[in-house]
């Protein structure tokens, strides 16, 4: 997993729940208290996720609230700060996730190493459309929340459902 997680992870914690609660998660999962993570550096996936884990217990919230606290955040304030263009060339939620597949592939070629989550598109009818999240992570907890964030970002009341452990149905309003 790409350290911009877990930059994006750290910023959170700090900014919610303060600098001592961050340590803490770090300790907890076996890491230095004091550790750095570049947006591009390669992190083991269960590494971020026995931080993700220590995180929920120290602050003592579930994994589904950490995911949504974590998508509100990225997509809120960490992401437009780095990934501005892509924020730019979307003018609703719906643009936005529906570009979210073409960003990951641009990912995948454009930074070594990358293995973000692909997605395929189904719509239901002209407001429901069925997203698959094609990774072997098995975070779709956090695709919930991220595209919640989304939501929030474009002001849009947008409905999201997880459909098992690779499926998500969102219903946009219009």
């Amino acid at each position: 997993m790409k350290g911009a997680i877990a930059q994006c992870l750290e910023d959170m914690v700090k900014n919610q729940f303060g600098k001592d609660k961050w340590e803490t998660s770090l300790e907890n999962a076996g890491m230095s208290k004091t550790a750095f993570f570049m947006p591009v550096q390669n992190i083991e996936d269960k590494n971020v996720m026995k931080l993700i884990d220590s995180v929920c217990k120290t602050v003592n919230i579930s994994q589904a609230q950490a995911a949504d606290a974590f998508g509100d955040y990225w997509v809120n304030v960490y992401a437009p700060k780095l990934y501005k263009a892509y924020f730019k060339n979307a003018t609703s939620a719906k643009e936005l996730i529906l570009n979210m597949d073409g960003v990951h592939d641009s990912v995948t070629k454009n930074i070594k190493d990358a293995t973000p989550p692909r997605f395929e598109y189904e719509w239901k009818d002209d407001k429901t459309l069925i997203m698959k999240y094609k990774s072997q992570r098995g975070l779709i907890v956090f695709l919930v929340g991220l595209i919640k964030g989304v939501g929030k970002h474009y002001n849009e009341n947008i409905r999201v459902t997880q459909l098992g452990t690779n499926k998500v149905q969102i219903i946009f309003p219009n």
